[in-house]
């Protein structure tokens, strides 16, 4: 056998045995040989690296079912670290989290309005110094940095192309920070990195296509298939906000008409109950969700249209990739308990054939206001596994 061809099968039995440990340890390296067809001597060897790479530790003794009992294996929690950030137009989120998610610190920090580009790059890597700073002699145990941000974001150049909410423009993120720090840099659309977030550490595992879409100041989405997030030709894949579903609507921050965005997020919430005659002084979405708690019926009709609407949007993404499973995230989502009886009814009504009008599973976020800065964790982990 030619010596890369052996590597490279090496390098397979080490990420399948590596990843079947993540996924469902602890286990014995009897059983990862059964469940991975790799044989025994072989797993035992790569073990013995894992091990010694500070990947993987050994654990208590398994039940035995005769003879000696095995030797559990599992992640090792305090081997190695990585640094999510979530890289938000009013806030700035860092942790620093262990191979399993474990945030062992955290740091947030309030960004300016009108900041500027440069002065909102130093802001981040301060925050992320100060993470750093808080593992202390453990840096050098770092594999990376994974940063979500806002808008569209050029993924080989690690570089924000725009950003309606603070207006930046190549936003050189992926250079600056590796000019400052010793570690890779991977930087990824805010959307996609909650959706990856929540399949990485979530139950979400099982599903073979999976949409993620994130419901706030703005709307985008993550598209996951076989495991792997998609981008697409000019890593636009997921701006599913800006699907043109009322020709003749408002203006959207993008510059077109009719954007799903405009009739979904927080700030259409607003516009649907004022439009209805609710005369309330400075008027937030947070507000008209405690008002339809409180059972005020405009607040409740406002957030009724809301959610038929957003299942509208969801009823064509439906019938373009036909996912397994469609999870519901962000701010606006906060307002489910009024929004997702809607949306229901609404695919139950349009949907093309009977099984994608009862076969599709929509859920809400597990991990909520963590999915994306877990998601920016996760993305840096994924290149391990």
């Amino acid at each position: 056998m030619l010596r890369g061809t052996f590597q490279l099968m090496k390098s397979v039995n080490k990420t399948s045995i590596l990843n079947k440990i993540r996924l469902a340890e602890p286990i014995s390296r009897a059983q990862i040989s059964k469940e991975t067809g790799i044989t025994a001597p072989t797993v035992s060897a790569i073990v013995k690296e894992l091990i010694k790479e500070d990947l993987v530790e050994e654990s208590v003794l398994g039940k035995s079912k005769g003879g000696r009992k095995p030797t559990l294996l599992l992640l090792k929690r305090d081997g190695h670290f990585v640094i999510g950030v979530d890289a938000g137009s009013n806030s700035i989120r860092v942790v620093a989290t262990n191979l399993v998610g474990d945030v062992l610190y955290h740091r947030h920090q309030a960004v300016s309005k009108g900041i500027s580009q440069n002065d909102y790059l130093v802001e981040l890597s301060r925050v992320i110094k100060w993470v750093l700073d808080d593992l202390s002699e453990r840096q050098d145990k770092v594999l990376g940095i994974g940063v979500a941000m806002h808008g569209v974001v050029r993924i080989a150049s690690g570089e924000a192309l725009y950003a309606s909410s603070t207006g930046f423009r190549h936003l050189p993120i992926k250079a600056f920070l590796e000019e400052l720090f010793p570690y890779p840099v991977i930087v990824e659309n805010n959307s996609r990195a909650m959706t990856f977030g929540e399949y990485w550490f979530g139950n979400f595992d099982d599903a073979k296509t999976l949409i993620g879409i994130s419901i706030g100041r703005g709307v985008g989405s993550g598209i996951i298939i076989n495991g792997r997030l998609r981008h697409g030709a000019q890593d636009i894949a997921g701006e599913v906000g800006h699907m043109v579903v009322d020709y003749q609507g408002i203006k959207c921050s993008c510059g077109n008409y009719g954007c799903w965005e405009t009739l979904i997020t927080g700030d259409a919430i607003v516009r649907q109950v004022i439009k209805m005659g609710w005369s309330e002084p400075d008027i937030t979405p947070e507000k008209v969700y405690q008002a339809a708690l409180d059972r005020d019926p405009l607040a409740i009709k406002a957030l009724a249209s809301v959610g038929r609407m957003i299942g509208i949007g969801i009823v064509n993404l439906i019938h373009i990739i036909n996912p397994d499973q469609i999870l519901l995230g962000g701010g606006v989502m906060n307002s489910q308990e009024f929004l997702m009886p809607e949306i229901r009814k609404v695919i139950s009504e349009r949907a093309l054939t009977e099984k994608s009008r009862l076969e599709n599973h929509i859920v809400l976020s597990q991990l909520k206001e963590k999915a994306t800065v877990l998601g920016a964790a996760a993305i840096v982990l994924k290149d391990l596994f």
